[in-house]
């Protein structure tokens, strides 16, 4: 399969480059992670004049109409980066959904600020992705042409920055999806960091009212809705990891050449060698899997079994690369100020919002058995 990137691709990936490197050094992030907000705005604001914060918004609400695939080659690069800013949870979380299910209202009410860099937005998926069953722990109770929502969901990136957080929500029709001013009423915020030193809080509802303008996706609908996201989400992250292993190898390799031992530089060592060729591998596999998984979920093909096992790889393979990269560079790995650490931070941190190489194998195997079953019962 071919998954040569036309000339439009091409040209995204190289501006969204030239504006990491441009403006993103180790000591610029380091400088970001105290503050309290902990994102680099002057660095959104020039992604968003480099016209790459509307990729996948609609050409009518200002955007380009571009898919997935676009949107992953920017999170490539700020994977390589380890940049912090919220690319992930506004354009996928948030503002993928509203192009796919808002009404022309909705959409013309957020998607032009997210373009212009104006608006922020998040979703809380968190424990809709680890539950076996797909039902959400925020509960929404139908309030007039509303709801009103009670219950927590954890970890929601960087929703305190966020105009509108994207919360699936259970009733006894289905799940919701309505969209949350996390500083409204009835809704507060509890700070919580995650491993990559990025700020994502949990949300509490206490009565929270939601009018039925900012109901995005009604119950009937919202069972299918949620797995339309969360692929999309897994994808992402799946970038994301890739450009952080890619980057991690780049790093140790120059390492290796430049360090020295018993008059040899240490990428001449047998051992050294393979393990950097191992992790390679690795980053090439992620590669191939998540562009087969954003293709197939950009041209409306079946992707669940693709996003999964790109989802694995990113997960098992992804941990197992910036474990490799920082042993590679010895003592300094174990710096935490050295830049390097940051891509293992940043590598276990996408492991754990993918839930982890085990879980996802089991469900894998599972959904193989399950299929075994279904198709011997045929059969007799």
């Amino acid at each position: 399969m071919d998954f040569t990137f036309t000339e439009e691709q091409d040209a995204v990936a190289q501006a969204a480059a030239s504006v990491f490197d441009g403006m993103v050094t180790p000591a610029r992030v380091a400088e970001i992670e105290r503050t309290d907000d902990r994102v680099d705005d002057e660095l959104w604001a020039a992604l968003a004049r480099s016209n790459l914060l509307g990729l996948a918004v609609p050409e009518a609400q200002g955007g380009s109409g571009l898919g997935l695939t676009e949107v992953g080659l920017v999170l490539e690069q700020q994977g390589r980066a380890v940049a912090p800013v919220p690319l992930w949870a506004t354009l996928v979380l948030g503002a993928m959904p509203l192009a796919r299910f808002g009404r022309p209202e909705i959409q013309a009410r957020w998607l032009p600020g997210v373009v212009s860099g104006a608006v922020r937005l998040s979703a809380a998926l968190t424990e809709v992705a680890a539950s076996t069953t797909g039902r959400p722990t925020v509960e929404a109770t139908a309030d007039g042409d509303g709801y009103t929502l009670s219950g927590t969901t954890r970890a929601v990136p960087q929703a305190h920055l966020a105009a509108r957080v994207l919360v699936p929500a259970r009733t006894p029709e289905g799940i919701v999806i309505v969209l949350v001013d996390p500083t409204a009423t009835g809704v507060s915020q509890e700070r919580a960091f995650t491993t990559d030193r990025q700020v994502h809080p949990h949300l509490h509802f206490d009565g929270a009212r939601i009018d039925g303008a900012e109901v995005l996706v009604a119950p009937a609908a919202g069972a299918d809705a949620v797995t339309w996201m969360l692929e999309r989400a897994r994808t992402g992250l799946c970038a994301l990891q890739l450009g952080v292993t890619e980057e991690a190898i780049r790093r140790t390799a120059a390492y290796l050449n430049e360090r020295h031992q018993f008059g040899r530089p240490l990428s001449s060592f047998q051992g050294t060698m393979l393990r950097a060729a191992d992790a390679y591998i690795d980053s090439e596999a992620i590669r191939v899997t998540l562009w087969s998984a954003a293709w197939r979920l950009d041209t409306g093909r079946p992707a669940a079994d693709a996003v999964a096992t790109a989802k694995w790889w990113a997960s098992e393979a992804g941990q197992r690369v910036v474990h490799a990269t920082q042993h590679l560079h010895g003592g300094m790995g174990a710096d935490i100020e050295y830049p390097i650490h940051r891509y293992f931070l940043w590598g276990k941190q996408i492991e754990l919002m993918l839930e982890g190489p085990s879980a996802q194998l089991a469900r894998m195997g599972a959904a193989l058995a399950d299929r075994y079953r279904q198709k011997s019962g045929a059969v007799r």
